[in-house]
């Protein structure tokens, strides 16, 4: 494939998963009215590792072990851990604000690749987690009616985000320099199988999950949500993602969510949520900290 025609494909790839991330925020909301956060998590994982289980079964026999110890790692940290933590973050926050503070995905990518990678921290990628760190401060601190809350009224729920987009910047890295023989199908179908078992059990005797779909109004719509969250949000969106982190540098496949805030927000706006002055504040600092840090790092190909 030319560089102009690799160019092009990571690009397409970059503006559909930024559609269907963006409008994950909005589902995830819908799916909370009626389910908790560890039913909403667990579903979510169960959906589409099922749907990619014709993929994921007759792979795995073929795998070394080594391989199936960095995919159940990748099923953990790509999809497992911040399927609950989004949840949980946001029967607190709203879902536009949500969307925008899964922007700082990048910078922890930039951070775990010089820690864990070998790569290195320049000045630029220092300027842009500065910055974005005050935005993620003036985001976590505005209370309505009041401006800016005071530090004790920080909305810790925030910090669930925070430790989400952590997980993927371990998930980027790991894809990136961990599995050069693995194809992304394969990646995405298989690591969500080697975490499918755990959320089955917690799904069905931890939770109330199945009482809730036979007793309570509106569960089924809610599924729904949760199910298409599950196999477009999820499934076939990791597909995408992955196949753009093997041609694309790991910076420029987490840029997607330079995007994802502005289709997070719109969703938002649109389902009634209320931001202001300090919120727009404190998106403008995120996603200007994101771009500082890594505009000179964001190329097509690696």
């Amino acid at each position: 494939m030319s560089h102009s025609e690799n160019t092009s494909k990571n690009w397409s790839f970059l503006i559909i998963l930024a559609l269907v991330w963006g409008s994950s925020f909005i589902l995830i909301k819908r799916g909370l009215e009626v389910f908790s956060p560890g039913e909403l998590g667990a579903y979510r994982i169960v959906a589409a590792a099922t749907f990619l289980l014709p993929l994921s079964l007759p792979r795995v026999k073929y795998l070394k072990s080594q391989q199936i110890q960095n995919l159940i790692l990748v099923g953990l940290v790509g999809s497992f851990i911040p399927a609950f933590l989004f949840a949980k973050a946001q029967t607190q926050l709203s879902s536009s604000l949500t969307g925008v503070l899964n922007a700082l995905t990048p910078l922890f990518v930039v951070v775990v690749g010089a820690i864990f990678f070998k790569s290195r921290i320049t000045k630029r990628n220092a300027w842009g987690l500065l910055i974005a760190f005050i935005g993620v401060i003036i985001l976590v601190t505005v209370k309505e009616g009041s401006g800016f809350g005071a530090l004790t009224e920080i909305n810790s729920y925030a910090f669930f985000v925070l430790l989400a987009c952590l997980c993927y910047g371990f998930n980027l890295n790991l894809i990136k320099y961990r599995f050069i023989e693995l194809k992304p199908i394969e990646i995405t179908a298989i690591s969500l199988l080697m975490v499918l078992p755990v959320a089955l059990i917690y799904l069905m005797a931890g939770t109330q999950f199945a009482y809730k779909l036979v007793s309570v109004q509106g569960a089924w719509t809610a599924l729904g949500y949760v199910t298409l969250l599950g196999v477009l949000g999820t499934a076939l969106a990791l597909i995408l993602f992955n196949m753009m982190v093997k041609t694309a540098s790991p910076v420029f496949a987490s840029s997607v969510t330079y995007l994802i805030p502005v289709v997070a927000i719109l969703w938002g706006v649109w389902d009634g949520e209320v931001l202001l002055l300090g919120h727009y504040l404190g998106i403008a600092a995120v996603i200007l900290g994101v771009w500082i840090g890594n505009r000179k790092k964001v190329t097509a190909t690696s």
